[in-house]
């Protein structure tokens, strides 16, 4: 359609004409007549202007038809590249296991992993299904066999826990109150059950059987303690990028001897790998990949099961937001089990903090793993599933992957989004170590009004809290410093506990006397450990206040719900922490200590260590003074030299028989 006159036309705007509207033809006309430039003709106009958009067309041909052969090709191209990319990486490693095989070993692993990941991808879209069909007779067999064979199972697998547990604990038979405080909280647990009756003894069964497996793969097997500590080990070198950043920014000085901008540039750091890994969707794989396996082995929802794996790596505030379109519909059951999951863990990027402290890194990694099947048992415990749930025997739900556009976006989001947090940290460090000196002020004033002396919140803790850090396993010379730790950790937060066990660690390992007059100054390599697990956890009374305010902002219309069940979930949350702490007296290996006499021989007695310490310890107790004669007793007694140590160890020590 045109319409009349000089108006616009629809066939102009599709040509791209000029609107006459704009023109100025009636002013202009004698300056064209003139000769002015408007005089060129519009016939002419029209040809230069086709000329142009000809060569134009022409020049781009090529490119033209490059796209159209991409997108006609795009699938042979992709496999071409990646088949290519294939071939490298091959040739890259091939070369450097001939070089160094040893130095390529964590490469092998991770290539193995990688590489039986995509074949089981393959192999399960184009062959699952007819495996299945194969299968099914098998499966209706096993499923008619399946109720006498699951009595049998769990009676052997009883009696051989029992057996190992007898063996075991015979030659450390401090390890039985370790256990006994383990059964004593899952029993304490099904006393505070919202419905007692609707239990899932299959989840709660097999939670803490992954929680026992898991533990024991980390923390008794070679395999697993090299693997665990070859994964802190990375992750110690890798938050040492961090320096890079920060020295630049604040300088070496104040990275050095400030707190502030030592440890709190690792959450910024780790907050960005976080959303990187996130935008590649690799955390959306790893997450899907164990809640499955939860999910398949506790019979528990998707939605709540997704949560809680996601707490393994995220806070208790972001891993909910993987179920955010589901929270509406779950039930009071689903909804005690994501917050159980928040409370019973910590954050990827707070445990690169208290890995900066000091605090082991393979400790706080296998605790946030065994968190997540204990957690998801416990929550089943305390408070059963009653209703029926919308998302029961649905197979997977989708993660989505943000909506940056971009790698360099991501990074970007990921560090920003990091500073509320790092904010949030040292304002509440502030806060809470302020109001601890004046809770401990306030508490020595009225003590002293009644002659008590050094009354303070700490040793409040560690008389109430005492009988559970007894419980979990350690001495009941260090349960005072446990309970004081934990008691901590429930009424401040995890983060002032844990940089408290970095003292008492690094007080340690400089070798310092285990006792200053009647103050403790450290504890011992396994009341480290039952703290490290007993300390890993979000579970203390200001993170209610976080978990109500994150999970309201989601769907508020289900506020009231979340507060009817929080209190539980905090409760809940204490006692996983607490399990793992137990299962890590449990299963704690001592440490054996080397050939005292060939490291005195080696050493220069200039600076101590806790090796020293304990060598010390030995000389002094095999030293006799009788008559005034000084002697040694057992391999000692050998040892030309002993005296010498002897000597070099009073320089530090005190002891009688210096």
């Amino acid at each position: 359609l045109e319409m009349e006159g000089n108006q616009i036309t629809l066939d102009s705007l599709d040509k791209g004409t000029d609107n006459t509207a704009f023109s100025f033809e009636g002013d202009n006309r004698h300056y064209e007549e003139c000769g002015g430039p408007g005089s060129e003709s519009q016939e002419e106009r029209r040809e230069g202007k086709g000329r142009f958009s000809s060569c134009c067309r022409k020049a781009l041909q090529p490119a033209s038809k490059a796209r159209h052969f991409c997108k006609a090709h795009a699938k042979v191209l992709r496999r071409v590249a990646l088949g290519l990319l294939g071939v490298a990486y091959l040739c890259y490693f091939i070369a450097a296991c001939y070089l160094n095989f040893q130095r390529a070993l964590a490469l092998v692993v991770i290539t193995a992993l990688v590489a039986f990941f995509v074949c089981w991808g393959i192999f399960k879209k184009h062959c699952g299904a007819k495996v299945l069909l194969l299968l099914r007779p098998v499966g209706k067999c096993f499923q008619k066999s399946w109720p006498w064979m699951k009595w049998l199972l769990w009676v052997a697998l009883l009696a051989g826990l029992i057996v190992w547990l007898a063996l075991d604990t015979g030659r450390n038979p401090e390890q039985l109150i370790s256990l006994g405080g383990f059964c004593f909280l899952v029993l304490f647990l099904f006393a505070c059950s919202k419905h007692h009756g609707a239990v899932s003894w299959r989840a709660v069964f097999w939670g803490l059987g992954l929680e026992f497996l898991l533990g024991l793969f980390v923390l008794r097997t070679t395999p697993g303690t090299q693997a665990f500590q070859w994964l802190g080990d990375q992750v110690q070198y890798f938050l040492g990028y961090t320096t890079a950043g920060s020295s630049f920014v604040f300088g070496n000085t104040l990275i050095e001897d400030v707190f502030a901008f030592q440890t709190l540039p690792i959450i910024v750091f780790f907050s960005c790998v976080m959303s990187i890994l996130y935008y590649l969707g690799v955390m959306q794989w790893l997450i899907l990949k164990i809640s499955w396996l939860l999910q398949v082995s506790m019979d528990t929802t998707a939605t709540e099961t997704l949560s809680v794996a996601g707490n393994i790596f995220v806070g208790q505030t972001e891993a909910p937001l993987l179920i955010r379109p589901y929270l509406q519909d779950m039930t009071l059951s689903e909804i005690h089990a994501v917050m159980t999951g928040g409370f019973a863990t910590i954050a990827g990027s707070v445990m690169g903090a208290y890995i900066s402290f000091g605090i082991d890194a393979a400790s706080l990694i296998a605790a946030s793993v065994m968190a997540a099947p204990c957690a998801l048992a416990m929550a089943k415990l305390v408070y059963p599933e009653v209703e029926e749930s919308k998302f029961k025997g649905k197979a997977s739900i989708r993660l989505s992957r943000g909506e940056e556009q971009n790698i360099l976006e991501a990074a970007s989001n990921g560090a920003a989004a990091s500073v509320g947090l790092v904010a949030n940290i040292a304002a509440n460090l502030i806060a809470f170590l302020a109001v601890l000196e004046f809770i401990n002020a306030a508490l020595r004033w009225f003590g002293e009004m009644v002659d008590i002396e050094g009354l303070t919140f700490q040793v409040i803790c560690s008389y109430v809290l005492m009988p559970v850090a007894f419980l979990m396993g350690a001495d009941w010379a260090d349960s005072p410093v446990v309970a004081e730790l934990l008691g901590i950790k429930i009424f401040l937060n995890e983060f002032v506990a844990y940089q408290q066990l970095s003292v008492y660690k690094k007080n340690r390992l400089m070798g310092l006397e285990e006792w200053d007059g009647n103050r403790k100054q450290w504890i011992s390599e396994r009341a480290e450990s039952i703290t490290t697990f007993a300390l890993c956890g979000f579970a203390n009374l200001s993170s209610i206040g976080i978990t109500l305010g994150g999970l309201s902002s989601m769907v508020p219309q289900r506020k009231s719900d979340f507060a009817s069940v929080v209190l539980r979930a905090l409760l809940t949350g204490m006692c996983v922490s607490m399990l793992n702490a137990c299962l890590a007296g449990l299963l704690h290996v001592p440490t054996e200590v080397g050939d005292c006499a060939m490291f005195f021989s080696s050493t220069n007695f200039s600076s101590t260590s806790y090796t020293m310490y304990t060598c010390c310890k030995q000389l002094f107790a095999s030293s006799v003074l009788q008559n005034g004669t000084l002697s040694f007793t057992g391999s000692w007694a050998e040892q030309a030299e002993s005296v010498l140590w002897l000597r070099e160890c009073c320089m530090h020590y005190n002891h009688t028989s210096c």
